[in-house]
C-alpha cells in the first residue's frame, strides 16, 4: 500500500532539494504536483484540499524561504501534516480491553472487508501478546458457513468460540455470548458481526441493537484498503448510525493506493487501530502514524523492522551464530537456520521497503529478482544437503551436488552459487574476527557474498 503515492511524492520532493533557495512560486507548483498525487491515491477531495492548506499555509512562510535547506523543510511540514492526517500523537492508538469483565470488541463492516479473519486475528493478538482470556463468538447467520468459518479460524488461532446453535438469532447470540462470558470468566468477547454487499437500514438497526445489549468497549470498522473512494462513505455511516471507535484496515500488503487510510480517518476522527498486513492469523499490526508517513514519504521504517526481527528471530541462536561468523566457522547448516528466520520477518520486498531510501532501487531489485522464493529456494538446497554436507562443504562433489538439485528442484548452477555465497561469508567473516569489533566498519560493509545473489551492488 502507498507505493505509488510514495513514488510521486519522491519525485516531487527529489526537485525541491536539488533546488538551492525556494520562490512561492516553487512551493505552489510542488504542492500542486502534491495534490494531484493524493487525489491519484483515491483521497477524497475536501480531505486532500485541508492538507494543502495546511501545509502552504506553513510552506510560504520565512522558516521555509530563508531556510538554509528548503526542499528538506517542505519535505518535513508535509511529513509532520501526513502524522496529523494519519492520526499523529507519539504512540499508537491501543485497543481499550479496560472495565468489568466481559469486555465486548464490536467487528462491523460490508461483507469480503475481511472483518471474520481480522476477528480471529485480533482475538490471537490480545490472548497472545496482552494474555487476555478470550471468547469469539459469530453473528452472521445469514451467510453459509460464517459461523462455521469462525469455528475454524477459532481452532488454528487456539481461541474459543462460542457454540452455535441451529435457529438462533444474533440479538440471542448476543446475549448468550456475554452470560457465556461472565459465567465463564472470560475478559473480552469478541463479536463477529453480519455483513451486507452494500449498507442498508436493516444491517445498521441489527448493529444498533447488537450494541445496545453488549455495550461494547470498542466499535471497530473492518476496511479493505481497495475500497478507494467507496471507504468514505463507508466510515461515515458506520459512524453516524453505530458510533465506531476505530478503523481496522485489512490488505494493506496488497497494492491498494493508500487513499482509504487517508480519508477515513479524517473523516471520523476515529483512530486507525490495527493493520492487517498478509493472510496468516499473526499477520495483524498495530496503526502507528508516524512510521506509516516515513514509509510515505520514503523514509523507511527502521524501528518497525527491528520488531519484526525481535518478533521472528532466536536471539540465543542469533548470538551464537554471529559467534561463530567471527570465528570463521559458520557451516551450512547455520546459513539454513539464519534463512528460515529471515524467513519468518515476512516478505522480502516489505522488509527491503522498512529501509530508509531503499525506494529508489526498487526497480533494481525487480530485475535482479530480490523475492521469497530465491531464500525458500536457497533453503531447500541447504535441507536436501546431509548433516555432515552441511558442515563440510568441502565434501560437496560433482555428483553430490546433482543430487542436492534434483532434491530441491532447482539447478546445479543455484547450488554452486550457494556454495560460493557461503564460502565468500566465511572467508570475510573470518578476516573481520581477526580485526575485532571494529572489523565490520574497517571492512567496508557488507561483503558482496553476504547479499542474495543478484541483489543490487553485486
Amino acid at each position: 500500500m502507498f507505493e505509488s503515492l510514495s513514488e510521486k511524492l519522491g519525485d516531487v520532493f527529489e526537485r525541491l532539494k536539488k533546488r538551492g533557495a525556494l520562490s512561492e512560486e516553487d512551493v505552489g507548483a510542488a504542492l500542486r504536483e502534491i495534490r494531484v498525487a493524493l487525489l491519484e491515491a483515491d483521497v477524497a477531495l475536501p480531505v486532500v484540499k485541508d492538507f494543502i492548506e495546511g501545509v502552504r499555509a506553513r510552506a510560504i512562510g520565512q522558516e521555509v524561504l530563508r531556510s538554509v535547506t528548503p526542499g528538506q523543510m517542505v519535505v518535513k511540514i508535509v511529513h509532520d501534516h501526513l502524522i496529523a492526517m494519519l492520526g499523529g500523537g507519539d504512540v499508537p492508538a491501543e485497543i481499550n480491553v479496560a472495565g468489568i469483565p466481559p469486555v465486548a470488541i464490536l467487528m462491523v463492516g460490508l461483507q469480503g472487508s475481511g472483518k471474520t479473519t481480522t476477528s480471529a486475528k485480533l482475538a490471537m493478538r490480545l490472548a497472545k501478546r496482552d494474555k487476555k482470556r478470550v471468547l469469539m463468538a459469530s453473528l452472521d447467520v445469514y451467510r453459509p458457513a460464517a459461523q462455521q468459518q469462525l469455528k475454524v479460524l477459532g481452532e488454528q488461532a487456539q481461541v474459543p468460540v462460542l457454540q452455535a446453535v441451529l435457529g438462533e438469532q444474533p440479538l440471542a447470540i448476543t446475549r448468550r455470548a456475554m452470560e457465556t462470558g461472565r459465567r465463564e470468566g472470560y475478559d473480552v468477547v469478541v463479536l463477529d458481526t453480519a455483513g451486507r454487499l452494500h449498507i442498508d437500514e436493516a444491517l445498521m438497526a441489527e448493529v444498533q441493537m447488537v450494541r445496545d445489549i453488549a455495550r461494547p468497549t470498542e466499535t471497530l470498522l473492518v476496511a479493505d484498503a481497495l475500497t478507494g473512494q467507496d471507504a468514505v462513505n463507508l466510515a461515515r455511516e458506520f459512524h453516524q448510525k453505530v458510533g465506531i471507535t476505530g478503523l481496522v484496515l485489512t490488505r494493506v500488503d496488497g497494492d491498494a493506493r493508500g487513499g482509504a487510510a487517508l480519508s477515513m480517518r479524517a473523516v471520523t476522527g476515529q483512530p486507525i487501530k490495527l493493520m492487517g498486513v498478509g493472510e496468516k492469523l499473526d499477520a495483524l499490526e498495530a496503526f502507528d502514524a508516524r512510521r506509516i508517513a516515513g514509509r510515505i514519504l520514503g523514509m523507511g521504517d527502521v524501528v518497525g523492522l527491528v520488531e519484526k526481527a525481535g518478533e521472528a528471530m532466536d536471539q540465543a541462536a542469533a548470538e551464537k551464530a554471529a559467534a561463530k561468523m567471527m570465528k570463521g566457522e559458520f557451516t551450512l547448516e547455520d546459513l539454513g537456520e539464519q534463512l528460515g528466520q529471515l524467513r519468518k520477518m515476512g516478505d522480502m520486498q516489505g522488509i527491503l521497503g522498512m529501509l530508509p531510501g531503499v525506494g529508489k532501487l526498487k526497480k533494481q531489485m525487480a530485475g535482479a529478482n530480490v523475492d521469497d522464493r530465491m531464500l525458500a529456494r536457497q533453503q531447500a538446497i541447504i535441507q536436501s544437503m546431509t548433516p555432515k554436507e552441511r558442515r563440510n562443504p568441502k565434501l560437496l562433489n560433482g555428483s553430490r551436488r546433482r543430487r542436492i538439485a534434483a532434491g530441491a528442484g532447482t539447478t546445479v548452477q543455484e547450488v554452486n552459487r550457494l556454495l560460493k555465497q557461503h564460502l565468500q561469508m566465511s572467508t570475510m567473516m573470518k578476516k573481520m574476527g581477526k580485526l575485532g569489533k571494529k572489523g565490520f566498519l574497517r571492512g567496508g560493509g557488507l561483503p558482496p557474498g553476504m547479499m542474495p545473489p543478484g541483489f543490487p551492488g553485486r
